[in-house]
């Protein structure tokens, strides 16, 4: 199996469907299921089951699965330590954060960027799914998980308490909570995954036990947009409500784990020219954030 074949065999694994396939790699449905059909002559064996709900791996697939996740790894590898030798100041570097600090901080860093090597260009991925930079999904991860891959060099760029914040006419209309009431006559939005992650919720380690959450959102972005509407009370950093001009409630008061701000890349692309003035970039746009 050759590596062509290869990358339309985990294409199709990963996809479960010709149609998804075709549409990672580039190429329409028919040529992906004339690829598997041809591969699987080739190799005398049969890879697929083909089901109502799509391509299941064999047995056998199963077996060639393992074999070529190592070929697609090694071709990785090869490509990475190709591109960390590129000192040329053009090409695409891809990056991947969150919508909020794509606004704040990515959107201005690339524009820095611009001024000073217009022949780089960043491709922005800002949504709350994790590309893999292993897998070369992406070339920068802008995150606030740091990860355990020991391939990945990370550095902390920036930490913020998070605290409790409002709108003045939230404030105005309601007024403000008093500690140990749990919220009681007051509106809260909060953010999803937390509130899916934790059996009893709270903000700044206060329960929400009397308080009616009126909106779980599933980016931090719009938990900011929706405290500034005044939709109700929410926990975000410091810097993001100060920003937003919104009201601080309850100073000082914040949640155990502050927010930290990850800046993530393969260590065999760290020194390839075009990723490093993105990185300095990005750093510069953060320097002087960090409390």
């Amino acid at each position: 199996m050759n590596w062509d074949d290869a990358r339309v065999f985990l294409a199709v694994c990963r996809e479960s469907t010709l149609r998804g396939a075709a549409r990672v790699l580039g190429v329409d449905q028919a040529t992906v299921g004339r690829r598997i059909n041809a591969l699987e002559k080739s190799l005398s064996a049969t890879l697929f089951l083909r089901t109502s709900e799509g391509y299941a791996l064999t047995a056998v697939g199963e077996a060639a699965l393992q074999s070529v996740e190592k070929m697609e790894r090694s071709a990785l590898d090869l490509q990475r330590q190709v591109q960390g030798l590129d000192d040329r100041l053009t090409g695409t570097v891809r990056v991947s954060t969150t919508d909020s600090m794509a606004i704040d901080f990515l959107i201005p860093a690339i524009a820095s960027l611009h001024d000073k090597h217009p022949e780089v260009r960043v491709q922005l991925d800002a949504s709350t799914q994790i590309l893999s930079l292993a897998k070369r999904e992406a070339d920068i991860a802008v995150r606030n998980t740091r990860p355990d891959n020991p391939d990945l060099i990370a550095r902390r760029i920036a930490r913020w308490p998070l605290e409790l914040f409002a709108s003045r006419g939230y404030i105005d209309r309601h007024g403000v909570p008093e500690p140990g009431s749990l919220f009681e006559g007051h509106d809260l939005v909060v953010y999803q995954p937390y509130l899916q992650s934790q059996k009893d919720m709270t903000l700044v380690g206060e329960p929400l036990g009397r308080g009616r959450v009126v909106a779980e959102l599933s980016s931090s972005l719009l938990v900011r947009r929706s405290i500034a509407a005044g939709l109700g009370i929410g926990e975000i950093t410091v810097y993001s409500g100060e920003r937003d001009g919104l009201v601080r409630l309850w100073p000082g008061r914040t949640r155990p784990l502050p927010y930290d701000v990850w800046l993530v890349t393969h260590a065999d692309l760290r020194h390839t020219a075009r990723v490093r003035v993105v990185i300095d970039e990005i750093v510069a746009a953060f320097a002087g954030m960090e409390e």
